[in-house]
């Protein structure tokens, strides 16, 4: 077992103490000094080996990136910018990295490179800390509907609804693209189709929603929404998550209310468990 580094980070109680931690190179400094991150935190955790234990071979697959097991004694550190830092006494490569063709350096990358790296940009602190704090966000959406006793609902991803015109939807379909079934009207078929009728992925699970609102009291939907416009704008999405409360016996003031209370809740829970993101 292994602990997160954010946890090595934030426990006063395990200074002092040996533990194992697991993460890829940041930067490996002096032939001594290895920055570890495993995701968990923005903040590294630097590792100081011994160079006498470790040989050469070893010290050459430090490059950024490599699959790092540390195992070692935390101490307070000798240096700034850190509460402790870990004497190591063994250390294991579980995986290369080829410094060589390695894309995601140890230095400032624009957004459209890291586009091209999609694989690999959630190593950087720019996505994880985005990551990290849309988790916490998504996590918050759940815990303030809860609380205020909202049901979550499950929506349809694939359906037959326009949800009042919302914009254009992109369609589902089994029936062979090229060569599809015709009726007698020289149109498509779609009686042929899986569903026995022309589907589409959902613009928004409105109308279910309010559907269940009018038995359940109150309901929410939050999960993926689909949009085929043709726009290209920093506006505009083919896919998202979008929120939709739907309650009964509510007015304008409690529907104005509960929006500005989310807002609230959830850059609450962002500056209280994600100040370093």
């Amino acid at each position: 077992m292994h602990t997160a580094i954010k946890e090595v980070l934030n426990n006063e109680a395990l200074t002092g103490t040996t533990v194992t931690v697991a993460g890829w190179v940041r930067t490996f400094r002096n032939d001594r000094f290895i920055a570890l991150n495993d995701g968990s935190t923005i903040r590294n955790l630097q590792c100081v080996i011994n160079q006498e234990q470790v040989d050469i071979a070893t010290r050459a697959r430090f490059t950024t990136s490599a699959a790092v097991k540390c195992t070692g004694e935390l101490v307070a550190s000798q240096g700034g910018g850190q509460r402790v830092e870990m004497k190591v006494a063994s250390v294991e490569v579980l995986g290369d990295s080829d410094a060589a063709t390695y894309p995601i350096q140890p230095k400032k990358h624009s957004l459209e490179f890291l586009r091209e790296q999609a694989h690999l940009r959630f190593r950087t602190n720019t996505y994880s800390a985005v990551f990290r704090m849309r988790h916490q966000v998504s996590f918050g959406i759940h815990e303030y509907f809860d609380q205020n006793g909202y049901n979550y609902f499950h929506a349809p991803i694939i359906t037959a609804s326009d949800a009042e015109g919302a914009g254009e939807l992109f369609r589902v379909s089994v029936l062979d693209a090229k060569k599809p079934p015709l009726n007698e009207a020289g149109e498509v078929d779609f009686k042929e189709d899986f569903f026995g009728r022309e589907s589409r992925l959902t613009v928004s699970g409105q109308l279910q929603a309010e559907l269940a609102a009018l038995a359940l009291g109150k309901v929410y939907t939050f999960g993926p929404t689909f949009r085929a416009e043709n726009s290209n704008t920093t506006r505009h999405l083919a896919e998202f998550w979008m929120i939709e409360p739907e309650a009964a016996f509510m007015d304008l003031k409690g529907d104005m209310d509960l929006a500005e209370g989310l807002c609230k809740h959830l850059i609450a829970r962002v500056l209280k468990n994600s100040m370093d993101d």
